[in-house]
């Protein structure tokens, strides 16, 4: 962490004299770096330093490929991923949904390279972000699709113990886990 301060203060001091540094950031300005986007990661941690700016860079460059099939994507977005969750800080941003999608994403991501870092991720995630049913979710279809059906139906039933919203999302997926289908949430239920 202490690095990433030290180069971040290192960019700021060398763009400080750069005239672009007021333009106003947002989710269509593309780097001018297109293969890996340090321009805009560090726009953003040099202005706004958000979790929907980080957001919308993050799913931007998903959209680059399929990172199941990618591994140099995979590990970029990885690399990105991480890069966003050590820039906010979890105290400022818990409430935030876009810093609550940021993390579990990373968790997903993790999962397709290692499940244990995976869950360790999932569990930062439920840890700092309880309010969002959708973190619950994502943790117990980790844990479904790790085979381990009764660590998916403890992590639902907290869920709905700690009064994660909206409420509804929790009951649909406690239904289809009854229902034993593999998938907790449909695309349209998501």
């Amino acid at each position: 962490i202490a690095s990433i301060m030290n180069r971040v203060r290192d960019l700021k001091n060398k763009y400080r004299n750069e005239d672009n540094i007021t333009d106003e950031l947002n989710c269509t300005k593309i780097s001018a770096d297109t293969t890996d986007n340090s321009g805009t990661v560090n726009q953003i941690m040099m202005t706004t330093n958000n979790p929907e700016d980080w957001l919308c860079f993050l799913l931007r460059l998903e959209k680059k490929g399929i990172p199941q099939m990618d591994a140099n994507l995979l590990n970029r977005l990885i690399g990105r991923y991480s890069q966003a969750v050590t820039a906010l800080p979890a105290e400022k941003h818990s409430q935030d949904e876009s810093y609550a999608r940021i993390l579990v994403r990373f968790a997903e991501l993790k999962a397709l390279q290692d499940p244990e870092e995976a869950r360790d991720q999932f569990h930062l995630a439920r840890l700092n972000c309880k309010k969002f049913a959708f973190v619950h979710v994502a943790f117990a279809q980790f844990e479904l699709s790790q085979g381990n059906m009764k660590k998916c139906k403890q992590l639902l039933q907290k869920a709905v113990e700690c009064s994660a919203v909206p409420l509804e999302m929790l009951e649909t997926a406690l239904q289809n886990f009854h229902s034993q289908k593999k998938q907790l949430l449909s695309d349209e239920e998501k």
